[in-house]
């Protein structure tokens, strides 16, 4: 059988659709294996593809179809502001709204001249650290997680990148509190998928996605209480809070802040869905 790429690629397409998964996972993958750019598969599209290709692709496009397991996990990367990002089964796989808290964040930061200093807390893959220091070099940017093999991913990230960041095995914000060190921002993509919500999630999710990425006790609030109620103590004057949310965790989230920080400023930011998607508190110390 002499296949051309078109051919391989429509009937993936079709297989795909009749399994009720994403069609676009199809040339994600071809262009993995054929280690192509997207201008280059273009160019080839009538071109036959090497068996070991069509094999390696077809076995790849199998085995998402019949567990689920995401296309990231079978190329080991994806793409978040522009760049490739290292991915595996410990670290949460980046999702567009993650793109739209950076830049929100960037926005904010910009308008300050002073060097700022800032803390990610629950780094994952370190996309969110990494893309603010290669964004805005000025940032000085400590990085946090409790998973030690996220670390590890965050880490290859940050050398992949050039992105001079420290990065500290933490759960939250506890290897910070007696430092005597203070931020100018503390940013989180936290745990906050209540776990009632499990059954509720696609398989490429819930049985891919770490679960210590993913849930949290409190209606998914627990980790925003640990965060906001520790952020006192490391929060520098004129110090500033962002948190990407579940898009029914807005106000809940804004009167956690307001609580710990009467005279903040604090805003909710919808997404590009038109939903919650963003707090960001500025003036909290």
């Amino acid at each position: 059988m002499n296949l051309t790429i078109q051919e391989v690629l429509n009937r993936a397409f079709l297989f795909l659709q009749q399994h009720h998964r994403e069609p676009k996972v199809a040339e994600i993958l071809l262009l993995h294996h054929l280690q192509y750019s997207k201008v280059q598969l273009l160019m080839e599209l009538r071109s036959p593809i090497p068996q070991a290709v069509y094999q390696a692709f077809q076995a790849d496009l199998k085995h998402h179809v019949e567990t689920g397991i995401p296309v990231q996990h079978l190329t080991g990367v994806e793409q978040f502001y522009g760049r490739t990002f290292a991915v595996n089964e410990h670290v949460l796989i980046p999702r567009p709204e993650t793109e739209e808290l950076v830049q929100y964040v960037l926005g904010e930061v910009k308008q300050r001249s002073q060097p700022l200093s800032v803390l990610d807390v629950g780094t994952g893959s370190g996309v969110i650290a990494i893309t603010l220091k290669l964004e805005m070099p000025s940032l000085t940017i400590e990085a946090g997680d409790i998973s030690a093999d996220a670390l590890a991913v965050a880490r290859l990230n940050a050398k992949a990148l050039k992105a001079d960041i420290t990065f500290r095995e933490s759960n939250f914000l506890e290897e910070w509190l007696n430092q005597g060190k203070q931020f100018d921002l503390i940013v989180s993509n936290p745990p906050y998928i209540s776990w009632s919500q499990q059954d509720h999630l696609i398989d490429t999710v819930k049985d891919f996605d770490p679960d210590l990425a993913l849930f949290a006790d409190q209606d998914g609030l627990a980790a925003y209480q640990q965060i906001i109620s520790n952020a006192p103590k490391l929060l520098a004057k004129q110090g500033c809070l962002a948190f990407e949310i579940g898009d029914q965790q807005g106000e809940h989230v804004k009167a956690l802040v307001k609580n710990t920080f009467p005279k903040s400023d604090v805003v909710i930011i919808k997404d590009l869905n038109g939903k919650d998607r963003i707090v960001f508190a500025k003036k909290c110390v």
